[in-house]
């Protein structure tokens, strides 16, 4: 893999925001990050955060937060302010108005600034699991928050748990003949002029590179020869990492979609993916702040 600046990153996956994690032990961090005039609030409501423009969140001062679930450290702003998330669960109505409207990550997670990206994957992904995990998986007791939002103890065994991070691989399929084709794949939940890469979990004790052969065999009936890492960015539906990989094909012919996860693969023509990529023609590739979307478009570019 040839080496990649911060801006030709995936967009949640770029440098933001400075975590400050050496900070979270620290005993009452968020209560005075609350007090500090200069701290400033990402709400997260399920999985949206409210705009302050298109392309730009809404923060806000702790005074001005509604009374929240859930709270978390995110880090430190480049002034040195500290940056904090309040997370509540979905609801259907919104929190409190906002100049943008709300949206969730995979719609403006493309547009967003490196800092404002980084703050809501990382938000949206501690939060999810501040909501959804708050009991010992061990004993069922209800925990206790410690380290500024990012560790849970039990109470009753003493056990301590972390956030979960579930790695995933996700495939774009170059052809072993031509090299101007790539094999993308419609999902059966999708319409059917939507493709994008192959892509899902890594088994109990499976390496990233067997994850892919076995994958891409699975969904599109392909058997891949050579496999390279392309890069990584946290995808928090619920709590994926998502590793990208360009894969080369064997034997172009045995593509097949399974019937079952995968409606439809194709094989698309460089100038086919250049057209979508533009938003032309009646083929709809992932949105940008997928890392789809990077290895396609990376792909399209290096072949062109």
């Amino acid at each position: 893999m040839t080496a990649h600046d911060s801006t030709s990153l995936p967009p949640l996956a770029r440098p933001g925001l400075d975590r400050a994690a050496e900070e979270r032990p620290a005993p009452g961090l968020i209560e005075a990050a609350k007090t500090d005039a200069a701290t400033r609030v990402l709400v997260i409501v399920g999985d949206s955060a409210p705009l302050a423009a298109p392309d730009a969140l809404l923060w806000l001062a702790p005074a001005d937060v509604p009374p929240a679930v859930e709270w978390a450290f995110l880090g430190r702003d480049d002034d040195g302010a500290a940056l904090l998330a309040a997370v509540f669960p979905a609801q259907e109505d919104e929190l409190f108005g906002a100049p943008s409207g709300w949206a969730g990550l995979r719609s403006v997670g493309g547009l967003l600034s490196a800092q404002d990206a980084g703050a809501f994957v990382e938000a949206l992904s501690l939060g999810r699991w501040l909501i959804d995990a708050p009991f010992c998986p061990a004993c069922g007791t209800r925990t206790d928050l410690g380290d500024a939002g990012w560790s849970r103890r039990c109470p009753h065994c003493g056990r301590q748990h972390f956030p979960r991070t579930d790695p995933a691989v996700i495939v774009a399929i170059t052809s072993a003949e031509d090299p101007n084709l790539l094999l993308l794949g419609s999902n059966a939940l999708w319409g059917a002029d939507r493709f994008s890469c192959f892509a899902g979990f890594v088994e109990a004790g499976e390496s990233l590179e067997t994850a892919v052969r076995r994958e891409v065999a699975e969904e599109s009936g392909i058997d891949v020869d050579v496999v390279t890492y392309r890069g990584s960015q946290a995808w928090p539906y619920p709590r994926s990492l998502m590793v990208g990989f360009l894969a080369s094909s064997r034997d172009d012919a045995a593509a097949r979609a399974d019937g079952e996860e995968i409606a439809a693969v194709r094989w698309f023509t460089r100038d086919e993916i250049g057209r979508a990529l533009e938003g032309e023609g009646d083929v709809v590739l992932p949105g940008r702040a997928s890392i789809a979307h990077r290895l396609i478009a990376e792909w399209h570019a290096e072949s062109a």
